[in-house]
């Protein structure tokens, strides 16, 4: 495939969605040459899903991949094992080789609805870290100091802090470092809370000879609460998740992250969002943009049809109170209460949970109209609104 030197496109590719490029220079001249980068990028198998944030930086993958770059994907199969503490706050737990396989099962289909896995390297850093012995491990740590590594901010953090670091944890950047080597990569993408070990790969580059490679941060975005987007705290919208579901979940972002999920979360032009911004800023109802946001976000990973269907339903469950179609039923057992048919049926994780629905008022009968205001109420046949968008009818 021919290389794409489209101006245009080079400096979209370097400026959207972009918080930082160490160095602009040299990777927009290696852009605009013709010559065939290889783009890495690692993911450590830490969960068996991707969310709208982490899919941020596999977007901008995508883009090097139309202009026909190489794009290598490393699986950290063997650094999810040391555990990555970048942006933590605590100790980062290390990962078992079961949980890990488990995890990778579905990583590979999922990337690939972003970018065509048929034309990109997929490996995994096991394959050459687990063969380092003491010696070459401690030549890597050379490169670094422990002035360097305790200045770094959440280390730092920790520190003042008195909450332990252990020496694992400062082997991590010298591992996706010498990833880097493995792979020869030109440039490296990844969220701008991983630029020290990002730069970690350009130190070590140096350290075995290899031209350094240029770096590509992409900016952070917020989950569905205004934190940043963490499937800890539940407030992700997946790539995976079902179209109503999540068009749902767009519908209740804050106002102010509107314009920021479009230049993040879709492929609008720069003028369309440009001309979003003035409607907004001119008094436009931010509900009306939203739903243009949520088809836009569904239409990208379930197709038209699914956007168009989801717009449809949000219309007619929420602006005009309507009960969708395809509920749930579920069949009460004789004595059971409310909670208890709702933990059978894995609707909620607990008790606890379900009493705190009810005393936020979110758990509704819609015959009555009406909260349910005790959580040690029986399982009364009817149908029920759980939270803002969960509909169940019990028999």
């Amino acid at each position: 495939m021919k290389i794409d030197t489209d101006v245009r496109k080079i400096d979209e590719l370097l400026g959207r969605s972009v918080e930082d490029v160490f160095v602009l220079d040299h990777i927009r001249e290696q852009l605009l040459s013709g010559k065939k980068l290889r783009i890495k990028f690692g993911i450590d198998p830490t969960g068996p899903s991707i969310h709208l944030g982490r899919a941020v930086p596999l977007w901008k993958l995508r883009a090097f991949q139309d202009l026909g770059h190489q794009i290598v994907i490393i699986v950290g199969d063997f650094t999810a094992t040391i555990g990555d503490p970048s942006d933590k706050i605590e100790k980062r737990p290390m990962l078992d080789r079961k949980t890990i396989e488990r995890n990778m099962k579905e990583y590979k289909k999922i990337i690939g609805k972003i970018i065509d896995i048929k034309k990109a390297e997929f490996t995994y850093n096991s394959s050459w870290l687990k063969k380092l012995n003491f010696a070459e491990i401690s030549q890597l740590a050379e490169s670094f100091s422990v002035q360097q590594m305790s200045s770094r901010r959440n280390f730092k953090d920790r520190i003042e802090a008195g909450t332990d670091i252990s020496l694992r944890e400062f082997l991590y950047p010298l591992m996706q470092g010498y990833d880097s080597v493995a792979v020869k990569s030109n440039v490296e993408i990844g969220g701008f809370d991983q630029l020290f070990n990002l730069k970690a790969g350009r130190t070590i580059q140096k350290h075995y000879g290899q031209p350094e490679q240029d770096v590509l941060t992409t900016a952070m975005l917020e989950g569905t609460d205004g934190r940043k987007m963490s499937t800890s705290w539940g407030n992700v919208i997946l790539i995976t998740d079902e179209a109503n579901d999540m068009f749902g979940k767009v519908m209740s972002l804050h106002d102010d992250l509107i314009v920021k999920y479009f230049s993040l979360a879709t492929a609008s032009t720069t003028e369309e969002i440009d001309q979003i911004q003035k409607e907004l800023a001119s008094g436009v109802n931010p509900r009306d943009m939203k739903i243009l946001l949520g088809k836009k976000i569904v239409a990208r990973y379930h197709g038209d049809k699914a956007a168009s269907d989801a717009e449809a339903h949000f219309i007619a469950t929420f602006q005009k109170k309507e009960i969708p179609d395809d509920i749930d039923t579920i069949d009460a057992h004789p004595g059971e209460t409310f909670s208890e048919i709702l933990l059978r049926a894995t609707i909620i994780e607990s008790k606890g949970e379900f009493r705190r629905l009810v005393e936020q008022g979110a758990v509704h009968d819609l015959g009555t109209n009406t909260a349910v205001t005790d959580p040690f109420s029986p399982a009364l046949p009817g149908i029920y609104r759980i939270g803002k968008r969960r509909f169940i009818k019990i028999t």
